[in-house]
C-alpha cells in the first residue's frame, strides 16, 4: 500500500473528480457529513473553512493505493476500515472527510478528501503531509495485514536481481573501455542492448540516469549503488563552462567528459582513519 497527500483550494472540483461516474466511483467512507453530493459536501466543508480566512488551501487530498493483489481481495467494509485507520494515523479522525473508491482500472485506489479546518476553525498543520501520508499508509497496511511499499520494493529487488546484475556487468565492461564522453558511453551501452536515458531536472541539471533493458527500467542507483550520479565522475569541457553559465537551456550534457583522474571503483577494503577524539 502507498499513499500520496497534498493540500488544495478548490474543494468542489476535487470532490467532483472523486465522484466521477466514468471512474466507477462510489462513496465508501464519510465522517461528520450528512450529504453525498459533491456540491453539498463542499458546502458542509465551507461552513468551517469560512471561520479561517488565512487558510487558502483548506482541503487535504489523499490517494490510497493497495497493491493490485490486495485490492482484489478488499470489499467495501475493508476499504472503509482502511480510510478510518488512515485518518486516525494522521490524527485527522475528528475532521470532516469523504472517501471514494475508483475501480476503473485494475489498480483499485481510494480518493480521500478531508477538511483541513476543524470544528473550531483551526487549520491542521500541513508540514510534510506527503511524507506523513506515506508513513500512515505503511502503518495501516501492517494493521490490516496488507502489503507495504517496502515489501513491494524488496520483492521487486529479488525478482529483478539477475536483470540488474546483467546491466551492471555490461556497465563495468563499458567502463573498462574508458568511454571519452557521456555520448560515447550511451552509444556503447546501446550497442549492448541497454538504453541509457539521462534524467534532467527542472533546473536543467543532470540528476541521474535510467537504464532500460529487457523491458525493465531502473534508476542507476537501483541497478547498483556505484551507478548513481555521484559515483560516475564527469567534468565539463572548459570551452562549455561559459556556455553553461550563460545559457543553461542550450547546454548539451552529451558533451560531458569522464574524469579518470581517480579510480572508478572505490577501494572498499581501504581502512578508514579513526578521527574520533575525546
Amino acid at each position: 500500500m502507498i499513499a500520496k497527500g497534498t493540500c488544495l483550494s478548490n474543494t468542489k472540483a476535487a470532490l467532483l473528480y472523486g465522484d466521477d461516474i466514468n471512474k466507477d466511483a462510489k462513496i465508501i467512507f464519510s465522517n461528520y457529513l450528512h450529504s453525498q453530493k459533491p456540491s453539498e459536501i463542499a458546502k458542509e466543508f465551507k461552513l468551517f473553512q469560512d471561520q479561517n480566512t488565512y487558510c487558502k488551501k483548506n482541503t487535504f487530498s489523499f490517494i490510497i493505493s493497495p497493491t493490485i493483489e490486495d485490492g482484489k481481495k478488499m470489499n467495501e467494509a475493508d476499504l472503509k476500515k482502511m480510510c478510518k485507520l488512515f485518518l486516525k494515523e494522521l490524527k485527522l479522525d475528528e475532521h470532516q472527510a469523504v472517501g471514494y473508491v475508483h475501480r476503473d482500472k485494475e489498480h483499485l485506489h481510494a480518493h480521500l478528501y478531508v477538511n483541513r479546518v476543524n470544528f473550531s476553525g483551526e487549520a491542521f498543520d500541513a508540514w510534510r503531509i506527503g511524507k506523513r501520508a506515506q508513513l500512515a499508509a505503511k502503518n495501516v497496511a501492517l494493521q490490516m495485514g496488507l502489503t507495504t511499499v517496502e515489501q513491494v520494493k524488496e520483492q521487486k529487488q529479488e525478482n529483478t536481481k539477475l536483470i540488474r546484475g546483467e546491466i551492471k556487468s555490461i556497465h563495468d565492461s563499458m567502463m573498462k573501455q574508458r568511454p571519452k564522453s557521456l555520448k560515447d558511453y550511451i552509444k556503447k551501452m546501446k550497442n549492448n542492448n541497454v538504453i541509457v536515458k539521462p534524467v534532467i531536472n527542472k533546473q536543467n541539471k543532470l540528476q541521474g540516469f535510467r537504464y532500460e533493458y529487457k523491458k525493465h527500467s531502473f534508476k542507476g542507483s537501483e541497478v547498483h549503488r556505484d551507478m548513481s550520479i555521484n559515483k560516475l565522475n564527469f567534468e565539463i569541457p572548459k570551452e562549455q563552462k561559459k556556455e553553461l553559465s550563460n545559457n543553461k537551456g542550450l547546454f548539451n550534457y552529451n558533451n560531458l567528459l569522464f574524469d579518470y583522474s581517480g579510480e572508478y571503483e572505490p577501494n572498499r577494503n581501504k581502512k578508514r582513519k579513526n578521527r574520533w577524539r575525546r
